[in-house]
């Protein structure tokens, strides 16, 4: 059936749809038996329109995409009906494939770096891309590929076109692919995640760009996304995955404004949110998506919905219409339409269902925020001062030369607490992480000090005093499948940092039932090893280890970014019931300025090795300063559709300046958009003096760094 178009939508451009899915199976081998990832799927498309498809990983979102483009690999059985323009795509070959994608059909690809060819110029790429399609000439072609990466915004398009891929920054690169698949002007564009591994202003940018490309195109794009705040502001309709099926389907008004579906209203309870709405607690869904081998009677979702019967244990719904809303996949959805049942199940004043997710007791007390706002800061547990580090930038192959330097950390000073959480935010270049792993080589830095626990670092002396502060001082990583060790268990994962302290065996079998219970996990997962666990139990592993040592200071880097939405929740709650339970420090690195603000007490904004702006997290968020922190904040998507295409955004120009030219001034000046509108003395100052931080009268600890405030 056509989704119909929401009340206050733009009218489509056609009815007839330019890609019609009917009963799509994707089916994949494994030891365990068939893998069905996709299970009988159907919509249609209409010119103009954008479907957002979104779920956890492993819900079939992208594997949904594959099929469409016909990029699924051999093994993979594929069934049902891709029609494109009347044209049935299963079933054919490479060959007949070939004269479709990137013609009628194009893709923007997660990963741009590896969608690009890294042996050819981004000109040659594109030209390529429409020499296969079209009859023209190299020079043709070329000026057209100049063209589109003009229309994108690629600054100098004709001097950038001959650049290589591994010359672009991301945002830059994800342009490109953009180019490349509306070079022919196709019918149909599906994205799978175009902005996941991007920067929040960079995303902000690409999205803006992917808009241009539809309206130039007129093509229907299929948006594949976790971000519901990304489908909130760019979608018409929204489709809901859960293992392998949509199980619901409905206008972005209607979905976002009730949703019908228990699981649906799940997902928008756990996502962060920014805006000056409400600052509501965070609900995380209990449980772990079902795998997607012999699949039990019933509606999968059932083991994990608070409001199941007994009845949806014992047969699958279909998709079906809810009068004024939709199609969903649930037997109760009768009952949430009209407002007699809460989908999500809340029962308390916390807004919180029953139960918490891993058996983890992660709520918060009643009415305090998720962490944020919470802390008594007691004594000073890490304080840094002038911190300054660069890089050498270095020539030649065998006799290196050095040619330059890299500023990463220029004067950067803070001071955290115990009991406190300090998150460093910033765009992907910006110094956080440099920041953090200086704190963690516990080493004289180039330039400044480091004091943790009342030690100067420098000053430290002995080893035996170096190892008492790295028990003080632990790190919990971005990926927890890639920090923790394949081939232990986690009862020796566990066991490795305590075994390094002098601990004997009794002691650290008790230590490990200690920390499993810290972070919410059974004692049956020590025998289980990393592979074998989900995401979040990995994380969680990952947090156990870190206070095996029992720290002081927990540096995060980015803790969240690898995790879906419905399980960041659960680690949230659970790292904000360890910081009162345990008067933790953290100090937390992300780009993610929605998280960010559900745990940390203070922020301090980064920008090419500066901190530009410093305060309390309600302080930032609520009245920012600096043109740099109003650009994030005003960059991040807000899962509600009327805000989100409300509100104004300040969208920054251009890409952030090279770490070893950087300017005389304000590091900000070329892209910041108070300087274009200041006096002539007011952007003297900007060129040619470093702001210092300027405190903001009645708000202690507040300050920003800027000439034209």
């Amino acid at each position: 059936m056509t989704l119909t178009t929401p009340a206050g939508s733009p009218a489509a451009t056609g009815d007839t749809p330019v890609l019609s899915v009917r009963d799509l199976r994707v089916t994949f081998p494994s030891e365990a038996g068939p893998v069905e990832a996709v299970r009988g799927i159907g919509f249609d498309l209409l010119p103009g329109r954008t479907l957002g498809i979104v779920g956890e990983s492993g819900s079939g979102k992208s594997a949904t995409a594959m099929a469409v483009m016909g990029l699924l690999p051999p093994a993979a059985e594929l069934r049902g009906r891709v029609l494109l323009g009347g044209q049935d795509l299963i079933g054919l070959g490479d060959k007949e494939l070939s004269a479709v994608r990137g013609n009628s059909i194009g893709m923007v690809f997660q990963d741009p770096l590896s969608a690009l060819t890294p042996i050819f110029s981004v000109g040659r790429l594109l030209s390529d891309a429409l020499r296969v399609h079209q009859d023209l000439t190299k020079r043709a072609a070329w000026e057209q590929a100049v063209e589109l990466l003009d229309l994108v915004g690629i600054p100098d398009p004709r001097g950038r076109a001959k650049s290589f891929p591994h010359e672009f920054s991301g945002g830059m690169r994800q342009r490109v692919v953009i180019a490349m698949a509306i070079a022919n002007k196709p019918s149909v564009l599906v994205a799978d995640e175009p902005t996941t591994a991007l920067d929040v202003t960079v995303q902000a940018q690409i999205l803006d760009v992917l808009r241009l490309a539809q309206k130039e195109t007129g093509a229907g794009l299929v948006l594949i996304t976790h971000d519901l705040g990304v489908v909130a502001g760019h979608a018409d309709d929204i489709a809901v995955m859960y293992a392998g099926r949509f199980v619901e389907r409905a206008g972005v008004d209607e979905l976002f404004g009730r949703p019908a579906m228990p699981y649906t209203a799940r997902l928008l309870a756990a996502v962060p949110t920014v805006d000056s709405g409400v600052h509501r607690p965070l609900v995380p869904i209990g449980g772990e998506p079902p795998a997607l081998v012999d699949l039990p009677g019933g509606c999968p979702f059932a083991g994990r919905c608070a409001v199941a019967r007994d009845e949806c244990r014992a047969e699958e719904p279909e998709l079906r219409e809810i009068t004024g809303h939709g199609h969903v996949a649930c037997l109760r959805a009768d009952e949430i339409a009209d407002g007699t049942l809460d989908p999500a199940g809340r029962t308390g004043t916390d807004g919180a269902p029953d139960g918490a997710p891993d058996g983890a007791p992660d709520g918060a007390p009643d009415g305090a925020p998720d962490g944020a706002g919470t802390a008594v800061a007691g004594d000073v547990v890490l304080r840094v001062e002038d911190l300054v580090k660069t890089f050498p930038v270095t020539k030649g192959a065998l006799l290196k030369r050095r040619v330059g330097t890299l500023h990463a950390v220029n004067r950067v000073s803070f001071e955290l607490r115990a009991g406190e959480t300090l998150g460093l935010v910033g765009e992907s270049g910006s110094g956080k992480t440099t920041t953090l792993l200086e704190v963690l080589r516990l080493k004289q830095p180039e330039g400044g000090r480091i004091e943790i626990a009342g030690t100067d670092v420098a000053t430290a002396g002995s080893g035996a005093r170096v190892r008492e502060l790295r028990q003080d001082v632990q790190i919990v990583m971005q990926d927890p499948l890639g920090a923790l060790n394949p081939r232990l268990p986690v009862f020796q994962l566990l066991a490795e940092p305590l075994r390094a302290t002098g601990r004997d065996r009794e002691s650290i079998r008790a230590r490990i039932h200690e920390l499993l219970t810290l972070v919410g996990l059974d004692a049956s997962v020590s025998g289980r090893f990393p592979a074998a666990l989900s995401g979040g139990q990995r994380q969680r592993v990952g947090i156990a280890r870190a206070l095996a040592t029992e720290p002081k200071l927990l540096a995060l880097d980015e803790p969240l970014s690898a995790l879906d939405v419905s399980v960041q929740a659960g680690v949230i709650k659970m790292l904000a019931r360890l910081k009162r339970e345990l008067g933790l420090a953290y100090l937390v690195v992300a780009h993610d300025l929605a998280v960010v603000r559900y745990i940390s007490d203070r922020i301090a904004v980064m920008y090419l090795g500066h901190i530009v702006e410093t305060g309390d997290t309600g302080t930032i968020f609520a009245d920012p300063k600096h043109p740099y922190t109003r650009a994030l904040l005003s960059a991040i998507p807000v899962p509600d559709p009327r805000r989100e295409r409300a509100r104004e955004r300040v969208v920054l120009r251009g890409e952030q300046p090279s770490a070893t030219r950087p300017p005389a001034g304000c590091v900000f000046v070329d892209r910041c958009p108070l300087y274009r509108l200041a006096d002539e003395e007011v952007r003297r100052r900007c060129r040619t003096e470093r702001p210092e931080p300027t405190a903001v009268a009645g708000r202690p600890g507040h300050q920003y760094a800027c000439h034209a405030v």
